[in-house]
């Protein structure tokens, strides 16, 4: 299967979007690489929650997935994912929601997500990155919802700030009963708060972490 040119050229995505939606950047081409190399993604199930401009969405509807839903907060977001995916001819369902909505169009073969993730303290937030004084007002909820979300062989593939606590990540996932690694690391720019490493859990970097994460059975 070709990966699309895309991301391996590691350029940013030509992609349509609102002003206020998150664009792609090197977190993301590194979730999608990740979710590439997996080799998952063909005829399975995916969830692209938090999708912003539906790029990952997008990637895994050219890599081959059965159905794609793409999940957004944001009316916004939606709009925008909307609008790329149709630009590009791909079936794509892209819907406004929560968790709550994402968990009732599952389970899925495949969860991808490249949630907001930077630590805020007091002041003004930028909704597109900023995620409570510890980083982790997405990260906690998702992990508690992956069981429900996931099939019985699923994997999601997550990306996340060492500066939001990897290793609390990997601890909650342990305690759903699922299996998380950090499966590739990448040193990016910290968006513009600071300069910092970036890690993938599963697949990520070090401000910017991806989790590969699978049940036990």
């Amino acid at each position: 299967m070709t990966v699309p040119l895309l991301y391996i050229r590691k350029q940013p995505a030509r992609v349509w979007r609102l002003p206020g939606v998150y664009r792609p950047q090197e977190d993301s081409f590194l979730l999608a690489q990740a979710m590439a190399e997996s080799w998952g993604t063909a005829d399975a199930r995916v969830l692209d929650f938090c999708t912003g401009t539906g790029f990952l969405a997008a990637t895994a509807a050219e890599l081959g997935a059965a159905s794609v839903t793409a999940v957004d907060i944001s009316s916004r977001a939606v709009l925008t994912a909307r609008i790329n995916v149709r630009a590009r001819g791909l079936s794509v369902r892209v819907v406004r929601g929560d968790l709550g909505v994402a968990a009732r169009s599952g389970p899925f073969d495949v969860v991808l997500s490249n949630p907001p993730y930077v630590p805020h303290g007091n002041g003004d937030a930028d909704p597109r990155w900023d995620a409570g004084p510890d980083g982790r007002s997405i990260l906690d909820p998702l992990c508690d919802e992956l069981p429900t979300l996931l099939s019985s062989k699923g994997f999601a593939l997550i990306v996340q700030s060492e500066f939001s606590g990897v290793d609390a990540t990997l601890d909650r996932l342990q305690f759903r009963g699922l299996k998380a690694a950090v499966v590739a690391r990448q040193s990016i720019p910290f968006g513009p708060c600071c300069g910092a490493e970036s890690d993938t859990f599963g697949r990520c970097a070090s401000p910017t972490r991806m989790q590969r994460r699978k049940r036990w059975w």
